[in-house]
């Protein structure tokens, strides 16, 4: 045995040094990284992207080797607070609601925390520290989302820093559940089931989902269970799975019109009708005759009177502000039009490509979220995580240099307004704008862009 331990030693002793200064890093980044700290955030992101490139090279076909380094990186966040986002406040709010059965869409915590008789465990540290942008509007994150909330407020022991790690252990398990779906997905599209840890070793996804706690991994653990499922013809299963991917993140509802054409009418409809109904049930716990227009008016706010990372709306803002337009008028207008737009672009894909073909399904689904990112006035770090996991399944890699690039908007933390620099905000998408073009131009020379593959 220890001539075994010596022999694996030397033969993945630079793999193991990478692993090593890898956690070394994410430790860094997760107990002495303020956010504040822009320098000190790019190079140790910088250098946590090297780390895995290489430990992908080195060791692509060791999957348990990977999955152990992608999990040791993981545990390094496990009993600290996020310290580049505050949502898990609202998280666990939220949570600590659903479990005292307080509805999270008919109250907005500004009301509820004038109550003296108010039951939230931390109440006071909650409120403070989701913030006033939070704290005035009611919640946006969808019933199994909030169950999820709910879990955490309740094994949590009523301490932050509890719902806090079971929140980050139902993220991580969430990711091994990607790596495990994700690698049976490969093979049915004939890719090397190594891709899967350019998701799972991604510094942006580890420092963000777990690290930061957004549910993104939740989401595509259902999405990409799903689309497994669609594979093997177990296309029930695959409604019912579908519809819990909706009820974490509502971002794969986009892609529901491109089933009319990946099955015939007769199960398309059986398929919305099974998404939509399980959909309902997950909704019912939660429905009052004012939810629909609370939730409507929450999630419309990213729309009109929210703006970060914007790709395509900052060059459109800064040409009509030389025309002396109004941002704040602006920003409503252009997000009365943008819904509109990307509604038409879905169904001009939903109609030209042939989506009766996984693969082709899968990229019409990266290009439906590439343009409405690319649209839209708020582009979060933790977005591009979609992005990025159906690129894995497809021939495209600009949303892998995106997930490198987008850093560069993390200069806005560096700011008590949250101020943004236009001119890293240019670089990032400058870069991605070329390579993403430099990818179509050399596909388009071997197959159009509405064509079966």
């Amino acid at each position: 045995m220890p001539n075994n331990l010596t022999t694996y030693i030397k033969l993945h002793k630079y793999s193991i040094l990478l692993t090593a200064l890898g956690m070394a890093c994410y430790y860094t980044f997760a107990h002495h990284l303020q956010r504040t700290e822009f320098i000190k955030l790019l190079v140790l992101f910088a250098g946590l992207f090297f780390i895995s490139f290489k430990l992908i090279q080195f060791e692509k076909w060791n999957f348990k080797f990977l999955l152990v380094v992608g999990i040791l990186f993981r545990a390094v966040f496990l009993f600290v607070e996020p310290n580049l986002s505050q949502d898990f406040y609202r998280f666990i709010w939220d949570g600590e609601l659903v479990r005292n059965f307080i509805n999270p869409y008919l109250h907005i915590p500004n009301s509820l925390i004038e109550q003296q008789d108010l039951v939230i465990a931390n109440a006071q540290e909650l409120y403070n520290g989701m913030g006033s942008l939070s704290a005035k509007h009611y919640s946006n994150y969808p019933p199994l989302n909030q169950f999820l909330f709910a879990v955490a407020a309740v094994f949590g022991g009523k301490t932050i820093m509890g719902s806090v790690v079971v929140m980050r252990l139902i993220i991580i398990i969430a990711d091994v559940g990607i790596v495990y779906f994700g690698r049976k997905l490969l093979r049915k599209l004939n890719k090397s089931t190594h891709l899967i840890f350019w998701y799972f070793l991604n510094p942006l996804v580890i420092i963000e989902l777990t690290g930061n706690l957004h549910f993104e991994g939740v989401m595509l653990f259902f999405f990409v269970c799903a689309i497994y499922l669609l594979s093997i013809d177990r296309w029930k299963w695959a409604g019912i799975i579908y519809a819990l991917s909706i009820s974490i993140k509502l971002v794969p509802l986009l892609f529901l019109p491109l089933f009319l054409k990946h099955f015939n009418l007769k199960r398309s409809m059986l398929f919305y009708l099974i998404v939509g109904g399980s959909s309902l049930l997950l909704i019912a716990p939660f429905y009052s005759s004012v939810f629909i227009a609370n939730y409507s008016k929450t999630v419309g706010l990213w729309f009109s009177n929210f703006e970060f990372n914007a790709g395509l709306y900052n060059g459109i803002k800064h040409i009509a502000i030389q025309f002396e337009a109004k941002p704040w008028e602006l920003i409503k207008a252009y997000g009365k039009i943008t819904p509109i737009v990307t509604i038409l672009f879905i169904l001009l894909v939903s109609i030209l490509r042939k989506n009766q073909n996984l693969g082709v399904l899968l990229s019409s689904m990266l290009y439906i979220v590439t343009f409405y990112y690319f649209l839209a006035t708020t582009v979060h770090p933790w977005y591009i995580i979609f992005l990025l996991v159906l690129a894995i399944f497809t021939e495209y890699r600009f949303a892998l240099l995106w997930s490198a690039v987008v850093v560069l908007s993390y200069f806005a933390y560096s700011n008590s307004d949250f101020k943004e620099h236009l001119g890293l905000l240019s670089i990032e998408y400058i870069v991605v704008f070329g390579f993403l073009a430099y990818e179509i131009i050399r596909r388009n020379a071997q197959k159009p862009l509405f064509c079966k593959k």
